[in-house]
């Protein structure tokens, strides 16, 4: 499929667009998405998006006025600027901004914890971590609950999978 727009070259960007029932598709090259792409921003603004989703039922504990005077202590950034921008400032924004981004990165992407893709043969390796971290997470839940049926439970299974990690 050819770009609709140079008409030149194979379209690898497709837009589909919805607006009461009439569905518009946009096929596009990579240059030429990315030339649409700065259009789009400017257009619908991704940091009004995310200043949207940011303020949907904010659920952190903080009350908006605390939320406003949130900031980054490495690059300076404040969580009002961070909304009107839509970009974090730094790596260390992440930290400054937990409570508030927390919600947010879990409506956007469904989780808060990245997985990202891993070569086939650490694959395994990285699961089982991943799976022994979460049980010594549901065992703290389980003590700090008094749930201590469940508490040796867990335990046991943790025991099992060091175990079975060790050989």
């Amino acid at each position: 499929m050819v770009c609709n727009i140079c008409a030149k070259n194979q379209a690898t960007v497709h837009l589909t667009e919805i607006i009461d029932d009439q569905i518009t598709e946009l096929h596009l090259c990579e240059e030429c998405a990315q030339k649409k792409g700065a259009q789009m921003e400017s257009h619908f603004g991704l940091s009004d998006l995310l200043a949207g989703l940011a303020d949907l039922g904010t659920q952190f504990s903080k009350t908006k006025t605390e939320a406003v005077k949130l900031k980054c202590s490495k690059c300076g950034l404040t969580y009002e600027d961070f909304k009107k921008v839509g970009r974090l400032g730094c790596g260390e924004c992440y930290n400054a901004f937990k409570e508030a981004l927390a919600p947010l990165l879990k409506r956007i992407h469904g989780s808060t914890q990245h997985y990202g893709k891993s070569p086939k043969k650490v694959a395994k390796v990285v699961k089982a971590k991943n799976d022994l971290e979460a049980l010594k997470e549901k065992l703290q839940k389980a003590i700090q609950k008094e749930d201590f049926e469940e508490a040796a439970k867990l335990r046991d299974k943790i025991r099992e999978e060091e175990k079975k990690n060790n050989k």
